[in-house]
């Protein structure tokens, strides 16, 4: 074969392309798993080689390794991390089911990288993966591309989105809207506290990925195979973990016990969910944007979204509501994630897990799918929707609910038949009520006055 050069392993001789940075078992992976032809996500290749850097150095200082070969390994692992690095790392999502193709991957390219570093050979398992295993590095990179995620996407997209909305919410706090329940006509509320409720739904969000952050940051590395820690020395998790931290800025710490981290994704499937959670919170938000600004003139036409692109194809001047749209199918792919994440999660038989790539692909992709819709959610629809003031108390104004404030005076009986009466005879409620109790035009002004029914405040 042209362009190729000859590549051993256990398993004999096969072709690789010669400008190829990886060996034979990169090979063997890309040649097996023409599955999807997508490859493991950038954010976990990122972490990979971090955790490669980070057990190279952790080896200088324990002596598992020569200063000269540790150095070229880290060397070889920045020089990656600084270029397009992606284009060296071929292999499917759907692999080996403990990500060893994607492990030797990584050490093969390493290797090669830190060869010509050093001048002398430098060997994949015997160097690049000192003191780890497959077992152990994969789930550490799930671990750690997670983290880094959650502290540099998503957490800074949701704080942003939180406080555009708190925001908007000063801004459109004189306006008053006909709340509703049920989709049907229900008691007054302000603009703000709408707003309000989105802001402090995101925020309990934020809180409950914050409390799943340490066991995220607790990390497999140093288990091996199979938890006993076979072939590393018994200080490599601490220093691994300690020069990881260093390399991040994030602080990442040793498991307590490292069977659970191999044999198990649970600290990964309790992440997912509370991404689904976020993605169930984005969509209502989105939902309501949507109802909103339905219309303009058939819909409820309360707000007007920004404009961003025609709506049809077809129907002059339509424009649709792109950006929550966009959200919501981010939401419903973020769930769909999960339920994978969910099924990946039971297959952690006995002492491993043997979905782990599944595992990186979607946790990875819900965290970055989450963090760029939040933002545009945040800046072109939020931040830019206009209030309809006209059409809110024109709403407001037919609303024969707003009898539910006389409940206390009338009873809840008689208040029902002037509902009922004003919903019949199409007229406003406080004529109405004027007709069928004692109450002054005066007093029924300000007991159905819809500012005071909705607390006067946020």
């Amino acid at each position: 074969m042209s362009n190729t050069r000859i590549e051993r392993d256990s398993m004999g001789e096969l072709h690789v392309p010669e400008q190829a940075l990886y060996g034979a078992q990169t090979q063997r992976a890309v040649d097996n798993f023409p599955i999807s032809h997508q490859r493991m996500p950038a954010q976990f290749i990122r972490a990979l080689i971090l955790a490669k850097a980070a057990a190279a150095k952790a080896n200088i200082e324990l002596k598992q390794l020569s200063e000269s070969q540790g150095k070229a390994i880290v060397d070889a692992a920045q020089g990656l991390l600084e270029g397009d690095y992606m284009q060296h790392f071929p292999v499917d999502i759907f692999q080996t089911g403990s990500g060893t193709s994607s492990n030797m991957n990584a050490n093969e390219v390493i290797a090669t990288l830190a060869s010509r570093v050093l001048g002398e050979p430098i060997n994949p398992n015997d160097h690049v993966n000192c003191g780890q295993s497959s077992n152990d590095i994969i789930p550490t990179a799930i671990h750690v591309s997670a983290a880094l995620g959650l502290h540099e996407q998503l957490l800074p997209a949701l704080v942003h989105l939180v406080q555009v909305i708190e925001r908007k919410a000063v801004e459109v706090h004189p306006f008053i809207k006909t709340g509703r329940t049920h989709l049907m006509d229900a008691m007054p509320v302000r603009m703000s506290q709408v707003l309000e409720g989105w802001a402090q739904q995101l925020k309990a969000n934020i809180g409950h990925l914050q409390d799943l952050l340490p066991s995220l940051q607790s990390l497999a590395q140093g288990g091996t195979a199979v938890g006993t820690g076979i072939n590393a020395h018994p200080q490599f998790a601490a220093g691994f973990s300690r020069q990881l931290s260093n390399l991040t800025q994030v602080q990442f710490t040793p498991g307590k016990n490292l069977f659970a981290l191999i044999g198990s994704q649970d600290t990964a499937v309790a992440v997912s969910g509370q991404l689904k959670a976020i993605a169930v919170t984005l969509m209502k938000i989105a939902n309501d944007l949507r109802w909103m600004n339905s219309g303009p003139l058939a819909g409820l036409g309360e707000i007007e979204l920004e404009g961003l692109q025609p709506g049809s194809s077809i129907m002059p001047g339509k424009v649709n509501p792109v950006i929550p749209e966009a959200t919501a199918m981010v939401a419903a792919q973020v769930i769909g994630n999960d339920t994978t994440i969910t099924v990946a999660g039971q297959s952690g038989n006995f002492e491993l897990n043997v979905m782990l790539p599944i595992i990186a692909q979607n946790l990875l992709s819900s965290i970055e799918l989450l963090a760029n819709s939040s933002r545009l959610l945040a800046d072109k629809a939020i931040a830019s929707f206009k209030v309809n003031e006209p059409k809110l108390k024109e709403a407001l104004s037919r609303n024969p609910i707003l009898v539910t404030a006389l409940n206390p005076i009338i009873g809840c009986q008689k208040a029902a038949e002037i509902a009922k009466t004003a919903y019949k005879q199409g007229r406003l409620v406080i004529d109405v009520a004027l007709e069928h109790t004692d109450l002054s035009r005066s007093q029924l002004e300000i007991l159905l006055d819809p500012e005071k029914l909705t607390a006067g405040g946020v």
